[in-house]
């Protein structure tokens, strides 16, 4: 018989999803939007909540209502050879090519940066990566343990540090804010919308989707249906959390602008407000909010690597998984934060669509079915607009040739510039594939 869990075993798997979200872009992403929103932060909270913790509900929700394993069981739904593609794409994506080593060049440059003397950056750079991925790789050696590392320890101990300074935000606010800046004038909802593709967190859904089905099965939960219902009562509590996280760190970045010059990210705006509330000790307490927050993150995504490719690759070894996993973002944090951020969003652009309709697919496939006529329509509509989007964020000194030629195309797609050219196309796509699936049988 199926063990059913207790509240308490519950918030454990919630707070261990929670940890394994809540990582470097879920601290600066949503301050940065804060800041640039200003008195237009309403809609912009609005639309970021609507990427940044629905979508991510809705992709627990849609390995739940599958009893998919992960993004690669999901996947197959397109075809076996889209599933391998797009899961390893995704796993690089949230792994070793971008999100693991932001978190430790986020954790390092936001926390340890004002510490470390002009001269000896890189050097304090590359020292500190070394300690904070053969941390992480440590933790990653017995996924086992993930739910008392993570869920027990890390993350509770993260929540006491930023609280202190959220709550000081709402005692004491720094300022009112001022007028909405660039896109956000203008469309401050849908610019929100796209800025939650930054946290990568509808990606990390699908990724983490086989840590939590290993947790529930370690609890003694194993009835297929039994695992569906606690996987999304889990999504939701995490995701609770985090909605309710990205609303005051979005208004410490409103109430920055003003006391504080605008910043190129959130990173710098974290640090001055922690100065100005503690000095000093702000600092170091800004330093251990973002080295916890970074580290039960890296040690999730090293783990959901491992595991992942395990089951792709059943001949590659685990721990030589973990190891690459570990290896190759220690190179690549080395290269600097804004160069990292400057590479990721183009690819984040294009791979976010195919995400989100492989999530929608899989929460309406109790009404739509899962045919792979509909499931690889949507898919196949979906790819082409999201690749011009993914060009069309690259930084407009590339906007030449031959990418200009294929942007103009772009242009005749409603929602093209706010990064959402593929959504009509999607829809078009629905329909042909529900048409064809009919015709097939």
């Amino acid at each position: 018989m199926t063990h059913r869990l207790n509240r308490r075993e519950l918030f454990f798997i919630g707070a261990m999803l929670f940890g394994l979200f809540f990582g470097a872009g879920n601290l600066i992403f949503p301050v940065f939007v804060g800041q640039e929103a200003g008195t237009a932060l309403g809609p912009a909270l609005l639309g970021f909540l609507v990427s940044g913790v629905g979508l991510p509900l809705l992709g627990v929700a849609a390995i739940g209502l599958t009893k998919s394993e992960g993004v690669f069981e999901l996947a197959q739904k397109v075809s076996r050879p889209y599933a391998y593609a797009f899961t390893v794409l995704l796993y690089l994506c949230i792994g070793p090519a971008f999100a693991l080593p932001r978190l430790a060049s986020i954790s390092y440059e936001v926390g340890l940066a004002p510490f470390v003397a002009a001269p000896h950056q890189t050097v304090s750079l590359l020292g500190y990566s070394l300690a904070f991925f053969a941390l992480a790789w440590w933790f990653a050696r017995k996924p086992s343990q993930i739910m008392v590392w993570v869920g027990k320890v890390l993350t509770p101990a993260f929540l006491v540090a930023l609280g202190i300074l959220l709550v000081a935000v709402l005692v004491h606010p720094l300022g009112s804010g001022q007028a909405a800046n660039g896109a956000y004038r203008a469309q401050p909802l849908l610019t929100g919308f796209t800025a939650g593709y930054s946290t990568m967190d509808a990606l990390a859904a699908l990724a983490f989707g086989i840590i939590v089905v290993d947790a529930l099965r370690d609890l003694g939960v194993t009835e297929p249906a039994t695992i569906a219902k606690d996987t999304i009562r889990a999504g939701a509590l995490a995701v609770g959390m985090m909605g309710v996280l990205y609303a005051l760190l979005a208004l410490l970045g409103r109430n920055a602008v003003g006391p504080f010059a605008r910043a190129a990210n959130g990173g710098p705006i974290l640090a001055n407000v922690a100065h100005a509330y503690f000095g000093t000790f702000g600092n170091g307490l800004l330093a251990v909010i973002v080295i916890l927050a970074c580290l039960k993150t890296a040690i999730g995504l090293i783990t959901a690597f491992g595991d992942t490719f395990k089951t792709l690759f059943p001949r590659l070894p685990y721990q030589g998984l973990i190891l690459v996993a570990t290896v190759v973002p220690l190179v690549f944090a080395n290269v600097g934060l804004d160069r990292l951020l400057a590479v990721s969003v183009p690819v984040l652009y294009a791979i976010y669509p195919l995400a989100i309709t492989l999530i929608l697919l899989g929460l309406l496939s109790p009404w739509l079915g899962e045919s792979h006529w509909l499931f690889g329509t949507v898919t196949a509509f979906t790819a082409v607009p999201a690749l011009l989007d993914g060009l069309n964020a690259l930084p407009t000194s590339l906007h030449t040739g031959w990418v200009a030629q294929l942007l103009q195309l772009g242009d005749w797609l409603p929602g093209f510039a706010y990064g959402l050219g593929w959504t009509v196309p999607a829809l078009v796509g629905l329909v042909v594939g529900l048409i064809a699936h009919h015709l097939s049988r």
